[in-house]
């Protein structure tokens, strides 16, 4: 167990996580004025001065190549926009200044986007908690919120975002079921019934996975589910039965209630007297009427009642 700790220890120290730091660069509108001042004095001494000393010659080199050096440190911003400076490898900082900006020319200057973007899976086939075969799809909006940890963290930010989307909705569906059943418990929250649940879920994984590279999740949905093709027929023949049940359960049930206000209806107005036989036919004859897909022939008694 030592041993396993000292390596854990070891990867830890190796493993160093770059945060963000902001970086003030200068107006690079001043500065673009000063370089071309400079350009033009060195132009300046250059043609009036042909039969110049030494020192005129110096001056000369020295104010060109300090105004091509500022104009070397010259790089513009547009909102939303972020620019990383490193100096031969080493991090200095985050610029989020908009416009023109200045900072030392030998600083390489990495810009990255700060918008929002969007990620559109595609449709995934994964197995949910019963191990049904289902394809989900989600939209994530997403954002580069730290920097530091985007660019210097993970090799390749947005293949991170990709790969882990994939990861966390591949995660979130194996904890939910797709629809009701008999084996969930009462109120349990499904991939189908549950959308707001299933997406704040999705939204509170998605953020657990991208905050090692400094990613924002600002919204995420399901924008496609289904069962899988294999078991799409049988499970729509599954659906269909248990609408089926379901509205006979309800047929049934108003059946029942109006031969029970009938036969109530012809006691209590003592329109006719039936003995137990004859109730148990009129409510079997009633109930088939009632409760038949199709329209019922009727039969007229040109008799008595009880011929």
């Amino acid at each position: 167990m030592d041993a396993e700790k000292q390596v854990v220890s070891k990867k830890l120290i190796n493993r160093k996580e770059i945060q963000e730091r902001q970086l003030q660069s200068m107006d690079g509108y001043v500065m673009l004025i000063v370089g071309i001042i400079l350009h033009a004095g060195g132009v300046y001494l250059l043609i009036n001065n042909v039969d110049a000393n030494l020192v005129v010659v110096l001056a000369k080199l020295a104010l060109n190549v300090v105004g091509t050096m500022i104009f070397a440190g010259l790089y513009m911003l547009q909102p939303n926009e972020a620019a990383m400076l490193s100096l031969f490898g080493e991090y200095k900082g985050t610029d989020r200044s908009e416009g023109l900006r200045w900072a030392n020319f030998l600083l390489t200057k990495r810009k990255i986007s700060l918008r929002a973007r969007t990620l559109n899976t595609p449709p995934l086939k994964v197995n949910d908690k019963r191990g049904n075969p289902v394809e989900i799809g989600a939209a994530i909006v997403w954002r580069v919120e730290e920097t530091a940890l985007a660019i210097y963290n993970v090799d390749d930010f947005e293949r991170f975002v990709h790969v882990q989307a994939e990861a966390a909705i591949r995660h979130l569906a194996a904890q939910y079921a797709y629809d009701d059943g008999e084996d969930l418990a009462e109120g349990e929250t499904t991939l189908r019934a549950g959308m707001d649940v299933v997406a704040n879920a999705m939204r509170q994984e998605l953020h657990n996975r991208f905050v090692a590279a400094g990613i924002d999740v600002e919204d995420a949905k399901l924008t496609h589910l289904a069962y899988a093709q294999e078991i799409a027929q049988v499970m729509l023949r599954r659906q269909q039965a248990e609408a089926i049940i379901s509205a006979r359960k309800k047929i049934v049930h108003g059946a029942v209630s109006m031969v029970e206000e009938a036969l109530l209806g012809l006691s209590e107005r003592k329109i006719v007297e039936l003995d137990d036989e004859r109730k148990a036919a009129m409510v079997s004859n009633l109930l088939v009427v009632l409760c038949s897909d199709k329209e019922t022939q009727p039969v007229i008694n040109t008799g008595t009642l009880y011929n």
